[in-house]
């Protein structure tokens, strides 16, 4: 067969209407592209009949895989073997095993089962049928006018076992050949997505294996780099050359790989040199703290910090002098250096930040909304302060204050 097409298809009206979030799909897809799979759609489909016929349909005419999640249960809306079944035509029988364990469940629990729980003993004439070993609906692979059907639970602790022992070997035989794809994201923080595509242009007109993909998100930017081959070994190779490509270019931006968060990276700059931070912050409210405590072993270098959010608590807890708060105000250059150099005093740290600004959506001594200064000050007299105007609502302003933090001390620290 060569390497096929796949797409995954979830049902269920909870999906749609947002109640919960559809991470089987990218469970699943993380699993076929381990073993080489590529997945060309997702889509989700409501509890309808006609429309998760009219889904079935699409997917036969463009996919060689189609994996569909949900609707197997034993109410009226679960409608997934129907809408196959309208599809197919293919007859469906009881399954024996299947129909004997749900009763036996109810003899256990001594609760009388209603004729709809037959339901999911349903199954296939000619499917592979696929034992549920944690829940009632088994799954199924069903063969059909060459293309493969994978009918799996919604539930992902039913669902994640079935691919894991079932449809992953049952797919790699279809395949003919092994591929593997491997992926890696490097993540970038103080470039935007345009000027980093920019920079990186030469290289990306010359994509192929792997290719390269820009992703903006919320803390910065990340590239994504995909590998295809026969090996592990070889697909890791082709991705080590690329990152090297890339962060010849780029790498003063990049702060760390896949997971990695600039915090964390913090953490581990603070810990090389053996430094100690404490935070002094105003309109962020401990939010930037709150990022660094949650990482295993952050005691070792945040020595604490002070939500210095009320004026009083400027002058009375922070020493911060009352002449700058009358002269300068408290959303200032002044007020900001002042609060972090104190905050390093107060806790003896080798550094101290401070977040002072104007979070909105009223001005604040004739600050506008989105006025942010931010400062650092070290144990041996370097210091900066910078002032920065952000976009966004309330929430907005302050999760970018945090980020940008972040972003000062690793630049700062990495030298």
């Amino acid at each position: 067969m060569g390497q096929i097409k796949s797409e995954i298809i979830a049902v269920g009206t909870e999906l749609l209407l947002g109640q919960i979030a559809n991470t089987n799909a990218q469970w699943i897809s993380q699993q076929l592209a381990l073993s080489g799979i590529d997945v060309y759609y997702h889509s989700v489909v409501g509890d309808n009949l006609t429309r998760v016929y009219e889904q079935f349909l699409q997917a036969s005419k463009r996919s060689d895989v189609i994996i569909v999640t949900g609707g197997l249960g034993p109410t009226d809306d679960d409608l997934t073997r129907e809408a196959f079944q309208r599809l197919t035509k293919l007859e469906m029988v009881e399954h024996k095993a299947s129909m004997e364990k749900i009763a036996s469940f109810f003899r256990k629990q001594q609760n009388k089962m209603t004729p709809n729980n037959k339901k999911q003993a349903r199954t296939f004439a000619g499917a592979e049928v696929i034992k549920n070993n944690v829940g009632m609906a088994p799954g199924m692979i069903v063969t059909h006018q060459g293309k493969t059907w994978v009918f799996l639970p919604g539930v992902p602790k039913e669902m994640k076992p079935m691919v894991t022992n079932h449809v992953l070997p049952a797919l790699t035989k279809r395949t003919g050949e092994f591929s593997i794809i491997r992926s890696t994201m490097l993540q970038f923080i103080g470039i935007g997505e345009s000027r980093l595509e920019h920079e990186l242009k030469p290289i990306i007109d010359q994509q192929s294996n792997p290719t390269i993909a820009p992703l903006a998100q919320d803390n910065g930017v990340a590239i994504r780099i995909t590998a295809k081959a026969d090996t592990s070994k070889k697909a890791e190779q082709l991705i080590q050359q690329t990152k090297t490509q890339i962060l010849d270019g780029v790498g003063q931006y990049c702060y760390g790989v896949d997971n990695e968060t600039l915090e964390e990276k913090v953490f581990q700059l603070l810990k090389e040199k053996d430094w100690t931070l404490a935070a002094a912050e105003s309109l962020t409210g401990g939010m930037f703290s709150d990022k660094l405590v949650a990482i295993a072993g952050a005691s070792a270098v945040f020595s604490g910090g002070i939500v210095c959010y009320d004026t009083k608590v400027k002058e009375n807890v922070l020493h911060i002098s009352p002449a700058t708060i009358r002269e300068k105000g408290t959303v200032s250059e002044a007020c900001a250096l002042e609060m972090a150099a104190n905050v390093r005093k107060l806790l003896d740290s080798t550094v101290g930040i401070s977040f002072t600004g104007v979070a909105g959506p009223d001005t604040i001594e004739g600050q506008q909304a989105g006025t942010v200064y931010i400062a650092i000050v070290t144990k041996n007299g370097n210091e900066q302060a910078e002032k920065f105007t952000f976009a966004g609502d309330r929430a907005a302003v302050r999760r970018k204050a945090v980020i940008k933090g972040y972003e000062i001390l690793f630049n700062y620290l990495k030298l």
